[in-house]
């Protein structure tokens, strides 16, 4: 399974000035797999230690943390040399070791060459600080998310459909109807299948649906597992309350998050620490309400007015146990919840690029879904799960604020008409070129 983040990795590896390097995320996006698999591929040897299963390893950092006697230890445990180029240490569960965690300073300033790569959730390392400091500008992070569509189309085999589409989206040209038609079907499995690297693994092998909700619960109790173990009883109620509710939100005309559907009578001061939470287990996408959609974007915003997302689609059409057929037919459902799906795997994918999440919204009567900044430019964006188009909001946002351009992702093609991009669903991921 490619991931994109390979040749991130990779730069990291010969890059002048390397400190350790943290690879971050949500539980079961698949941090394990891919630095192991990195490790394979770019060096002749992995030393893989994971703190929450190796308890030997972890009382040993609770000592001296200095490079040279970690990597003496190190050598004697797995019965290897560690040598410095050739050699990758990898630091699993790190979360679970502070010291661990602290050591990366010490490899840092004074063993650079060793390459050092630590993962852990994003909870865990940054909550499970009791004794010790986290390594501020020592190490480098990244974070690694679930698949997107592109990653999903390589892990199935059709790695040469996404040049097909990148090729039209550059090109602002049509793709062949019967492909269009293909592409879409593949969209609207990965509406059900998701991002999660087990999920899309075990779809892959077989090719069969059954199976693929059995997966997502089993990574659905180990977020309700983290919930209970970063947070007090009392807060993990919350929390587990905010999260149950989002296919709730979404599946209101107007999806801005409301407490009172959390609870009656719910508030900020209730639950507003429980969706920080979420926000930063990286469970959720939370998306701001835009006061002006002038730049910068993010000098604009009403903290207290948010969308939020769940982070993988699967998991969201999982949690609202939307019937797959629905979701699958080629008919036009009158069905809203479709609108949502939609609306949540095109956050998902806007995140992936790097954008910002905002909206715009105008006296509740029109509603931007998305607006972009872009290398200086604003750039509304309309998201629709069929190819019925027609919306007044662009018109009104048009007459209230100056664009080059809107872009409408949809089931229609690839087409420019009237200052409005047409982006095919299926080609969200390729909108980091605007």
């Amino acid at each position: 399974m490619e991931r994109k983040l390979f040749s991130t990795l990779g730069l990291w590896k010969t890059k002048k000035g390397r400190r350790p390097l943290i690879v971050q995320g949500a539980r079961q996006v698949g941090k394990t797999w891919l630095i192991q698999e990195f490790g394979r591929r770019e060096f002749k040897k992995l030393i893989y230690i994971d703190f929450e299963k190796n308890k030997r390893a972890a009382s040993f950092f609770a000592e001296d943390i200095s490079p040279e006697k970690i990597i003496r230890y190190l050598e004697g445990e797995f019965g290897e040399a560690i040598v410095p180029g050739e050699t990758l240490l990898f630091f699993d569960e790190i979360q679970a070791c502070e010291r661990a965690l602290t050591s990366l300073k010490y490899f840092c300033d004074e063993a650079p060459d060793i390459p050092v790569i630590a993962a852990g959730s994003l909870l865990g390392v940054a909550l499970n600080r009791e004794q010790y400091s986290f390594p501020v500008g020592k190490v480098e992070t990244l974070h690694l998310l679930p698949l997107d569509f592109e990653e999903f189309l390589w892990a199935l085999g059709k790695k040469w459909l996404c040049a097909e589409i990148r090729g039209a989206y550059e090109q602002d040209k049509k793709i062949p109807q019967a492909l269009h038609s293909e592409l879409l079907e593949l969209y609207k499995l990965f509406l059900i299948i998701g991002g999660m690297p087990g999920v899309v693994s075990i779809y892959a092998e077989d090719q069969r649906l059954v199976n693929v909700s059995v997966i997502q619960n089993e990574i659905m109790n180990n977020y309700i597992a983290d919930m209970a173990k970063y947070a007090s009883p009392p807060e993990s109620v919350k929390i587990r309350a905010c999260y149950n509710s989002i296919p709730n939100q979404l599946a209101k005309d107007n999806k801005k998050f409301q407490y009172k559907v959390v609870k009656s009578g719910g508030s900020a001061a209730i639950f507003g620490a429980s969706i920080e939470w979420l926000n930063f287990a990286a469970v959720v996408l939370k998306c701001n309400k835009l006061t002006d959609p002038r730049l910068p974007l993010a000098v604009y915003t009403e903290p207290a007015n948010f969308k939020l997302y769940m982070a993988d689609v699967g998991m969201l059409t999982m949690k609202s146990a939307l019937p797959q057929g629905m979701i699958l037919s080629n008919l036009e459902v009158d069905n809203t919840f479709l609108g949502a799906l939609a609306e949540n795997y095109v956050a998902i994918s806007l995140n992936a690029l790097g954008y910002p999440l905002y909206y715009w919204q105008s006296d509740n009567t029109a509603e931007v879904d998305f607006v972009i900044q872009k290398d200086g430019r604003i750039i509304p964006v309309e998201v629709k799960a069929g190819i019925h188009v027609k919306s007044r909001s662009l018109s009104v946002f048009a007459e209230k604020y100056s664009y080059d351009y809107a872009v409408r992702i949809s089931a229609k093609n690839f087409g420019f008409e009237n200052r409005i991009k047409s982006v095919p669903l299926y080609a969200v991921f390729c909108m980091n070129k605007m």
